[in-house]
């Protein structure tokens, strides 16, 4: 009867488990009002990110994570728990920019799943919120990646490829680099970066030899820059990594070394940073965590920070025998809780009680 009923209404996830708690409502309003109050927490960290720990069903728990995100940019959140899988929800807020502690739902993943993606159009914070179900005992990890929504426009190329960035002056500082240049042997194929149309072609101007590719999904133009020559023709549909060209240095590239000038315009945004558009990251350093308690016993004054890193903002210090609940570990760094707040304390300060 449920599952009839949810086509129509489209209830989320957490409004799916509270149909279990009609005879305990105290005990979800409970639960309820721990993710409420997390909105409020302050802990940043920096993808690639990787954490593992425990459950247990004596902590009433949620794990937050801020994370700056710009456009181009695909936000993944994956939860790993052991084989009993307890629920975990995943819910997505972006940060408002009219207030500090005020933020607003982007996205939320469907009942039982384990993971949630996020594609971003406009630079901002957000919040990731993590949830385990009511009583939940488990092992977890939690890996948080930002991942490039187009591929690589150079062939056989990557990140290490790119040597002039957005926003570098040109023509003794009377203008901007709008795009990145990815430095390649002539000749190299310059690919689709995304499935789209070739809305134009030619040979003009700075950019010499150009194509114009129209991202059919978001409707951003893709310039191709300096080629040496042109493969394709306008008017054709391309799929991502067909061949648009050759790298070359045409244009007002004559006298620099071979490569292709790449730059991402919104629609109605002008030019973008391209750079978030490919740039692939690291994976995040998984491991195994070497402490299976539930206590931190911290074995000098320390301070408390609000990510793990010693840049990350101090937000509080323990003192010597101070106790901490543990929430989870980083290769380097406890993520701890103390007196109603979370922070992050570096492994050499505290020892497992």
């Amino acid at each position: 009867m449920n599952k009839a009923k949810d086509l129509f209404s489209k209830p989320t996830a957490r409004e799916q488990y509270a149909r279990n708690f009609k005879n305990d409502p105290a005990a979800y309003a409970r639960w309820e009002k721990s993710f409420e109050n997390a909105l409020f927490d302050s802990i940043t960290v920096t993808p690639p990110y990787f954490e593992a720990g425990k459950f247990t069903a004596t902590g009433d728990h949620i794990y937050t994570y801020n994370i700056s995100l710009n456009p181009g940019e695909s936000l993944r959140a994956e939860v790993q728990t052991d084989s009993l899988k307890p629920l975990v929800f995943i819910d997505l807020y972006r940060k408002k920019t009219d207030s500090a502690a005020s933020y607003e739902q982007v996205e939320s993943a469907e009942f039982g799943a384990t993971e949630i993606q996020y594609e971003t159009k406009q630079p901002g914070i957000f919040k990731i919120l993590l949830q385990p179900e009511i009583n939940s005992t488990s092992a977890f990890s939690v890996k948080i990646v930002k991942e490039p929504v187009y591929s690589f426009p150079v062939a056989n190329k990557s990140n290490a490829a790119v040597q002039s960035l957005w926003g570098a002056a040109r023509d003794g500082g009377r203008r901007s680099h709008e795009g990145i240049d990815i430095f390649a042997p002539r000749g190299t194929p310059v690919l689709a970066a995304t499935a789209g149309r070739i809305s134009s072609t030619g040979n003009k101007g700075l950019g010499g030899k150009q194509v114009w590719l129209r991202d059919s999904k978001r409707g951003n133009s893709l310039y191709y820059a300096h080629l040496d020559s042109i493969i394709a023709r306008p008017g054709m549909r391309v799929k991502a990594g067909d061949t648009l060209g050759l790298v070359g240095n045409t244009g007002n590239a004559r006298t620099t070394p071979p490569h292709l000038h790449f730059g991402v315009y919104q629609a109605y945004g002008g030019a973008q940073d391209p750079l978030p558009y490919v740039f692939k990251p690291s994976p995040p350093a998984v491991f195994i965590p070497k402490s299976d308690n539930i206590f931190l016993l911290a074995t000098g004054s320390a301070n408390l920070r609000k990510g793990p890193s010693t840049k990350a903002e101090i937000g509080s210090r323990a003192s010597t025998n101070d106790t901490l609940q543990l929430l989870g570990e980083t290769p380097h760094w406890y993520h701890t809780r103390l007196k109603d707040e979370n922070f992050f304390i570096h492994k050499s300060l505290a020892s497992p009680l």
